[in-house]
């Protein structure tokens, strides 16, 4: 199980790369001082996986200029993603890394194999700069996700990063922020009980 704060699992695999049209390794420690966004997905050529693809799209541009990458992840091999990127008009829209994960060892080491159905759970993750998890979320395999949420988390976690604070003056996310919103500035023990 993962845990916020920690190391994610650091994992080599093969993904394919759309906007290249190649087949390359992804190794997750060489994007150490980026932001990583990864969606789980149980399988390709399922329904709701090539919404939750194409959403990720959508915002794709955004999440980069915030320094971040965003790779997908199921346990179909890499050959298996570019036919369902050839023939997915959904999918066909996607520009970033498709990774494989056929042993289930990226699903199992980051808690998101499913040992009863034998695909991974639908979820994601998003890991700090540092390679340290920030964010976690598994849900039923037949929702989809909201990717404006795990957008705006991105840009909470990434005012949190740049904003370390101390143990006595810190700030904090409320909840329903939105960018651009102001952020709580607590001060111990003055603050206490008054939010």
């Amino acid at each position: 199980m993962l845990t916020i704060g920690k190391p994610a699992p650091d994992f080599t695999a093969r993904a394919f790369f759309p906007a290249e049209k190649k087949v390359k390794p992804v190794k997750l420690s060489d994007y150490k001082g980026k932001w990583v966004v990864i969606t789980f997905h149980p399988g390709d050529f399922t329904f709701v996986c090539a919404t939750d693809l194409e959403a990720f799209q959508s915002y794709y541009d955004k999440f980069r200029a915030l320094n971040a990458e965003v790779f997908a992840i199921s346990e179909d091999t890499v050959f298996s993603h570019k036919v369902w990127w050839e023939t997915s008009p959904r999918v066909k829209k996607v520009t970033y890394p498709l990774i494989e994960d056929v042993t289930h060892k990226i699903a199992t080491d980051y808690g998101f194999y499913n040992e009863e159905s034998g695909m991974t759970r639908r979820g994601t993750v998003i890991i700090d700069p540092n390679g340290n998890v920030q964010y976690v979320s598994v849900f039923n395999d037949r929702l989809g996700k909201d990717v404006r949420h795990v957008l705006n988390a991105l840009k909470g976690l990434k005012y949190i990063y740049e904003h370390p604070g101390t143990a006595e003056e810190f700030d904090i996310i409320p909840a329903n922020w939105e960018e651009g919103a102001p952020v709580i500035k607590i001060r111990v023990p003055d603050d206490i009980g008054k939010l």
